[in-house]
Formats: structure tokens, C-alpha cells, sequence
């Protein structure tokens, strides 16, 4: 494959960040940004004061507002909000060659469907080859250059092998896997546990309870991933535990600090109002809850995230049920 430019749909903080170290890894960039001042300030000053306000740019790294120069780069990068991939992917799909690679770079599950970002690309554009990046990363650090690794999926595990050396550096290391279920399971639920233990550390729980409330996380995200078809091991990789780890341990994370807000007593939609960036945790919990239900799964903390983000029981009436659910065996 020839690889040698990259094309990144998205110019929010993730989207800029993957292209900073795709530059770094000597591909040549181009960045669709939807809104007209982002791109014109990464082309003139080579900064996203919206999203990114402490990272310079690469000089290199050109943005644009046509989805059609995007699409003339070897490989996309799908960057944009989980709940915008289907609209900005059914765009995308008029211009892409055929078997062109397009990798999924959002975390969360669509809320409409539930299906997987992989599913819905696949349904509006039928003639990509789809992969997904995700593992633990905030975008701050991987724009500045800090160490960092990540999954890199692809059906077949030559080209996902292939992919991962395209945009490895010392930097930033790709690591080749054939699930593609896997890697993007663990970064969507990550993101409602996150809001869990976010609660937990607003309430002022203690360490205890947050170790525990994310061990007990895992075990459902697992049990959720094994029944959808992934792998044990992805889901205790980087796109899986790795994810988990970061995004639950660290107000950083924008799903956790909507949590500690909530658990603070806040209100949901004094927070979001608030923000200017996506909280995928929000969307991703009832959709979580909704496959958990038609499979079978027990996911009791998804499900209490959902009761509170819907509106269904406070946090304390949350809290109240994971406390007094019935013991049993661990697994």
C-alpha cells in the first residue's frame, strides 16, 4: 500500500492531535474542519485556539473545508463526534475510491441504532475498507509530542500491521489488531464508566470505591465485548483496560469531569451548556444499556449512568442501588 498522505475528517482537539503525529511520522496532512474560522486560523497560524489552544501546528499540516480533498489522501482518518459519523461518512462516501482505507477515530456507539461506528460506516459507505484507532490518549499530550500508544484494527492483519507503521514514531506507537469490534468497544463504554467515576470522586467516595467502581466496570465492558465478539485480549489492551485506566483516573477526561460535576450536585444540563466539546458518555449510555438489555448482559453501573443522565433516579438513588444489589461471585 501506498501510504504516504493522510487525511483527517475532524478539526477538534483529537482530530488536530492525530494529525500532529501523523506529520510526525512523515505523512503528508490534510485536515477537513467544518467550521470556516477553525480552518482558517490552522492555515494562517497554524494553532486551533478553539480546541487545542496551547499546541502549534505543524507549518505543513493543510486544513481545508472540502471533503473531496480529503478524500484524495491515501488513508482518512474519521475523526468527527460518534452521533456525526453516519451524516459526515455518508458525505465522505461520494467522493472515496474504491476499497480506499477509512479508519474510525471516534469513541461511542451510535445512540439512534446502537450499532457499532464500524456498522454504520460500512451501511453508508459500502465500499471502504474500515479500521479503528483508539487505546488511551488525551489529545493535549499526544499534539505536544508526549509518549503514547495505541490500537490500530483492521480486518486483515497484514494491512492493520502495515497501517500501524504508517503512523508509528518513537513517540507514538501503533499496535496491530485484527479485532475491530474490540478496539472500538472499549473506548465507547470507557466513556459512560468514566461518568461513574466521576460521580464517585464528586460524592467524595474515597479511593476504595473508585478502584472498585472501575474493576467492576471492566467486568462489564468484558462481558459486553465477549458477547458482541471481540477478543478477551482486546479488551485488556490499550483500546480496552488501557482506555479505561485513563479516562476513569483523570479529570482530564471531559466523561469524568461530568461526572465529579454531577456528583457535586450539579445539574446535566447546566454542565453540558457549559461546553463546547462532545461528552460522548452521554449519548453512548443508552445505547450501551439498550444492547446489555437485548443480550442478556448485566451491566448494573452502565445502567445506573443511564438512569441518572436520563433523568430516571438521582445520584444518590444511583448509588443506593449499586450498594445494596444482592452478593455474588465475582466475574
Amino acid at each position: 500500500m501506498n501510504l504516504q498522505s493522510a487525511g483527517i475528517v475532524g478539526a477538534g482537539a483529537w482530530g488536530c492531535a492525530l494529525a500532529q503525529t501523523a506529520r510526525r511520522a512523515g505523512r503528508d496532512v490534510t485536515i477537513w474542519g467544518y467550521e470556516p474560522s477553525v480552518v482558517d486560523e490552522i492555515n494562517e497560524s497554524h494553532r486551533n485556539s478553539a480546541y487545542l489552544p496551547d499546541v502549534v501546528l505543524d507549518d505543513d499540516i493543510r486544513a481545508t473545508t472540502s471533503l473531496k480533498d480529503v478524500a484524495a489522501c491515501d488513508v482518512i482518518l474519521l475523526v468527527t463526534p460518534a452521533q456525526h459519523v453516519r451524516s459526515i461518512a455518508g458525505e465522505l462516501a461520494f467522493h472515496l475510491r474504491p476499497d480506499q482505507i477509512l479508519i474510525i477515530c471516534a469513541k461511542g456507539l451510535e445512540q439512534q441504532t446502537g450499532k457499532l461506528l464500524s456498522e454504520v460506516v460500512g451501511e453508508v459507505a459500502p465500499a471502504a475498507e474500515i479500521g479503528a484507532l483508539s487505546g488511551p490518549g488525551f489529545a493535549d499530550e499526544i499534539a505536544r509530542g508526549l509518549p503514547s500508544a495505541v490500537t490500530l484494527a483492521m480486518a486483515g492483519e497484514n494491512e492493520a500491521a502495515e497501517l500501524a507503521q504508517t503512523f508509528s514514531h518513537p513517540s507514538f506507537r501503533c499496535y496491530a489488531s485484527a479485532d475491530v469490534i474490540g478496539a472500538q468497544l472499549g473506548g465507547a463504554v470507557k466513556n459512560v464508566l468514566a461518568i461513574a467515576a466521576g460521580i464517585v470522586q464528586g460524592k467524595g467516595l474515597g479511593a476504595s470505591a473508585h478502584a472498585a467502581l472501575v474493576t467492576r466496570g471492566f467486568a462489564e465492558l468484558t462481558r459486553l465485548g465477549i458477547a458482541l465478539g471481540a477478543k478477551r485480549e482486546t479488551m485488556a489492551g490499550l483500546s480496552g483496560l488501557g482506555d479505561l485506566i485513563l479516562t476513569c483516573g483523570s479529570a482530564a477526561s471531559r466523561n469524568m469531569s461530568l461526572g465529579i460535576a454531577l456528583g457535586q450536585g450539579r445539574t446535566l444540563g447546566d454542565v453540558l451548556k457549559s461546553r463546547s466539546s462532545v461528552t460522548e458518555g452521554v449519548f453512548t449510555a443508552g445505547a450501551v444499556v439498550e444492547i446489555a438489555a437485548a443480550k442478556g448482559i448485566d451491566m448494573p453501573i452502565c445502567h445506573s449512568v443511564h438512569g441518572v443522565i436520563a433523568g430516571l433516579q438521582t445520584v444518590d438513588e444511583a448509588i443506593e442501588g449499586l450498594l445494596s444489589r444482592p452478593l455474588r461471585s465475582e466475574g
